[in-house]
C-alpha cells in the first residue's frame, strides 16, 4: 500500500478511537440490529474520456472530518467508523485538479461497498464561467441568494461553474462556505529575482541549501481556490524541491551525495541548464534516535476557521501514530496566556496525547512570544543528550501580543539551538498566514517550514517525510560553485534569492546556513550563458589591473564547466566538513529529473512574472513535464500537471 493511502487509514482509525460517532445523511431505512462495527467503501478514479486511472483525486463522504486521496493506479479506501452503516445512504464528492467536480449518492451494503467514479476533463469550464459571471455580475457565494444560485448551478451539473463562483469549497465536516474575512494580513517578504552575472566579475556563487516546500503548496493552495498567487508568495527553489529526483545514495563517510548534471535550458535553447542535487541518506524509522518533541501550538481566536486548528489536530494525530514508546512529547499552547496542556508523555500512551489534542479549542489573542519561552523551557527540562530535541511550532503565524517583536524571538531561538533545542514550523490557514515570519522562525531555528492546505499535505510532510522534517542529520549547509571563465561567460541561480550568502560567508563556520533532514533531497538549477553565446544582458565589469582574462589556466582549458563545494556541519559539531568536485557539460538536454525540475522551475517563473522566462507558454511547461514524469509513485508529479491545467483552464496567466 503507498505510504499516503496508509496514512489516510492510520487517521481515519485514530479519529474512530478519539471522536464520537458522526450521524451521516437520514438512512433510507433503519439498520438491522446487527449491523457493522465499521463499514469500508473503495474503489477506483479515473478518466472518463481516456479510462487512465487519476492519482492524487480527493474523495469526500459527508460528515467525515477526513478525506482521501486516490493512489497510483486510482484506487482509494475510506473506512467510516462506527456502526450502523449497513443499508444507508451516504453522500459522495470527487474532486481533482482540471476535472468537473462529481457527487454521488451511495447506499452501503455488507463490509465493504465498491463505488468507482469518472472523472470528466473541465477544459470547458471557462466559457462556463465567463457566462455565469455576464448574467450574475453581482453574485455573491456569501449571501444567501448566491448560495442559492450555487445550488441551482450544481443541481444542474455545471460544478465547474459552482468551484469558480463560489469560492473554495468547505473543508469535510465545515458545512457551506465561510464568511469572507473582512481584510486580508498575509505577509510575504518581498523577493528580487536574481539577474545573470558575469563569470569574470563574480567568479563565486554560494548560496545556503533550502528543504522547505511550504511555497509549493500554499502555490496550490490558492491556485484550487481560483486565485493567482502573490508573486511574493513564489520560491522557485522551494517548488523545485517540493519533488524528490533519483540521485545516487550517499556513499562513505559523508551523510549525503552530490550528484551535478547539465543539459538544455528549455525557455532559452542556447542556454545550458545545469542541476546540483543533493541527496540525504534515509534512516529507517526503528533507527532514528529517541525522539524528546514539544507540540507548540496556537490556540487564538484566529485559528478557529476549519483550515487552520481543526485541520492542525487531524494533522498532528498523523504525527502521533508515527510515535514509538521511547518517543515523548508534550503540547504547550498559546492564546491570551500560554500554559501547559499536556506534560511529556510517552508515544506509548497515544490514546492520552490524542485526548489532549481532541480538547483544544480556539479562543483569545496570541502571546506567541510567551509560548515560544515555555516550550524551550519544557523542551530542555527533558533535554536527552542522543536525543532528537525539538519544538514544532503550529499556527497561522500570528504573534501580536506581548514581547513577540521578530528580533526579539530570533534571538531566543537561535539561542536555543546552540542548546541543541531545534525548531520547525507548520503554517496553517488563510486571510492572515504570516509566510515570512514563519520562514523566518524555521531559519534561525535549524529546522524546516511547511504549510498544511490539507490531510494529503499533513500526511506528505508528517508520515511520508516523517524523518527528514524532523531529524537532522548535517547544519549549516552551504554550497559553493565556481564558474570556468573558459566555458561560461555568465550564469544567474535560479532561486534561492533569501539564501544568498557572501562568497567569504563559505568558511566562515560562524554563519549560519540550511539544514538537511534524513532522506531530503535538495536541487538547484543554474541557468547558464556559454562562453562565445550572444544576446543576453550580462553587467560589463571593467578590466582588472591584477587578473588577465586571456590568461586562461590549464585547469581552465580543461572542459570543465565549473566547480562544486559544500560545507556542513554534523548536527553536534561546531567545525565544518568539506567536500569538492567537479562537472562538465557533456551534451544533450539532461535526464527526466533535470526536465522536470525545469517544467517547476518554468513554471514558477511564469507565476512570477520573470523577464527569464521568454516566450515559454503554460503549454510548453505542461509538455515538458507530461514528458518527464517517471515512476511517480506517489503522484506528486502528477498533481502538479494538474495544477498547470488549472492554471490554464482558470486563465490565472495570461500566457
Amino acid at each position: 500500500m503507498p505510504v499516503p493511502a496508509l496514512a489516510w487509514v492510520l487517521a481515519a482509525s485514530l479519529w474512530s478511537f478519539v471522536a464520537p460517532e458522526i450521524d451521516l445523511a437520514p438512512a433510507a431505512t433503519e439498520p438491522a440490529p446487527s449491523a457493522l462495527a465499521r463499514a469500508t467503501v473503495s474503489g477506483r478514479v479515473i478518466d472518463a474520456v481516456t479510462g487512465d486511472p487519476l492519482t492524487g483525486a480527493r474523495v469526500f463522504i459527508s460528515g467525515q472530518t477526513t478525506s482521501v486521496l486516490s493512489g497510483d493506479a486510482g484506487e482509494y479506501t475510506f473506512i467510516l467508523p462506527g456502526d450502523g452503516w449497513d443499508g444507508r445512504e451516504v453522500r459522495m464528492r470527487v474532486e481533482m485538479p482540471g476535472y468537473r467536480g462529481l457527487e454521488r449518492t451511495v447506499r452501503l451494503s455488507g463490509a465493504t461497498t465498491r463505488v468507482d467514479l469518472a472523472l470528466t476533463p473541465g477544459d470547458d469550464r471557462v466559457m462556463i464561467e465567463a457566462a455565469l459571471r455576464a448574467a450574475q455580475p453581482a453574485f455573491s457565494p456569501y449571501t444567501p441568494a448566491g448560495q442559492a444560485s450555487v445550488a441551482v448551478q450544481e443541481s444542474r451539473g455545471v460544478d465547474a461553474a459552482r468551484r469558480v463562483a463560489a469560492g473554495p469549497p468547505p473543508l469535510p465536516g465545515a458545512g457551506i462556505a465561510r464568511p469572507r474575512p473582512d481584510f486580508n494580513t498575509e505577509s510575504y517578504a518581498h523577493i528580487e529575482e536574481s539577474g545573470f552575472l558575469g563569470v569574470d566579475g563574480n567568479p563565486l556563487s554560494t548560496f545556503a541549501i533550502d528543504v522547505d516546500r511550504a511555497s509549493y503548496s500554499n502555490m496550490r493552495r490558492f491556485i484550487t481556490r481560483g486565485m493567482r498567487p502573490p508573486v511574493d508568495a513564489i520560491r522557485i527553489e522551494e517548488l523545485v524541491n517540493y519533488f524528490t529526483y533519483d540521485d545516487p545514495a550517499p556513499r562513505g563517510a559523508h551523510p549525503f551525495s552530490i550528484a551535478t548534471e547539465v543539459g538544455t535550458a528549455p525557455w532559452q535553447p542556447a542556454h545550458r541548464l545545469v542541476r546540483i542535487g543533493i541527496r540525504g541518506r534515509d534512516i529507517a524509522a526503528e533507527d532514528l534516535p529517541t525522539s524528546n518533541l514539544v507540540f507548540l501550538i496556537d490556540v487564538s481566536g484566529s485559528m478557529q476557521a476549519p483550515d487552520k486548528l481543526p485541520l492542525l489536530k487531524s494533522s498532528l494525530r498523523l504525527l502521533v501514530a508515527q510515535m514509538r514508546p521511547q518517543d515523548r512529547v508534550a503540547i504547550v499552547v498559546y492564546a491570551s496566556h500560554a500554559g501547559l496542556a499536556l506534560p511529556p508523555t510517552s508515544g506509548e500512551e497515544k490514546s492520552e496525547i490524542l485526548f489532549a489534542i481532541d480538547r483544544l479549542e480556539a479562543g483569545g489573542s496570541t502571546a506567541g512570544g510567551a509560548g515560544l519561552r515555555l516550550a524551550y523551557e519544557v523542551a530542555r527540562e527533558n533535554f536527552g543528550e542522543e536525543a532528537n530535541n525539538r519544538v514544532v511550532l503550529a499556527s497561522d503565524g500570528d504573534f501580536n501580543v506581548g514581547p513577540s517583536s521578530d528580533s526579539e524571538m530570533i534571538r531566543l531561538i537561535e539561542k536555543e539551538r546552540e542548546s541543541g533545542v531545534f525548531l520547525s514550523v507548520l503554517g496553517f490557514g488563510t486571510g492572515n498566514l504570516q509566510d515570512s515570519k514563519m520562514e523566518q522562525l524555521a531559519n534561525h531555528g535549524n529546522g524546516s517550514y511547511a504549510y498544511i492546505d490539507s490531510e494529503h499535505e499533513a500526511a506528505k510532510v508528517l508520515v511520508s517525510e516523517f524523518a527528514g522534517t524532523l531529524f537532522t542529520i548535517a547544519k549549516d549547509v552551504k554550497v559553493q560553485v565556481e564558474f570556468n571563465p573558459g566555458e561560461v561567460r555568465a550564469y544567474r541561480l535560479i532561486g534561492y534569492e533569501n539564501r544568498a550568502l557572501r562568497p567569504e560567508d563559505f568558511a566562515d563556520d560562524r554563519k549560519d546556513a540550511g539544514e538537511l533532514g534524513a532522506g531530503h533531497t535538495v536541487t538547484a538549477l543554474y541557468e547558464i550563458v556559454p562562453a562565445g553565446v550572444e544576446g543576453t544582458d550580462v553587467p560589463e565589469v571593467p578590466p582588472l589591473r591584477y587578473r588577465d582574462p586571456a590568461d586562461v589556466t590549464r585547469r581552465a582549458a580543461s572542459g570543465e564547466l565549473g566547480f562544486v563545494q559544500l560545507r556542513y556541519k554534523r548536527p553536534d559539531d561546531t567545525r565544518s566538513v568539506l567536500v569538492q568536485q567537479a562537472f562538465l557539460d557533456r551534451g544533450g538536454d539532461g535526464s527526466g529529473d533535470m526536465r522536470f525540475a525545469a517544467s517547476v522551475a518554468a513554471f514558477g517563473m511564469l507565476l512570477r512574472g520573470s523577464e527569464h522566462v521568454g516566450d515559454f507558454l503554460l503549454g510548453d511547461v505542461l509538455e515538458l513535464a507530461r514528458g518527464s514524469l517517471g515512476d511517480d509513485e506517489e503522484g506528486y508529479r502528477r498533481e502538479f500537471l494538474g495544477l498547470v491545467r488549472e492554471t490554464r483552464a482558470q486563465g490565472l496567466l495570461k500566457r
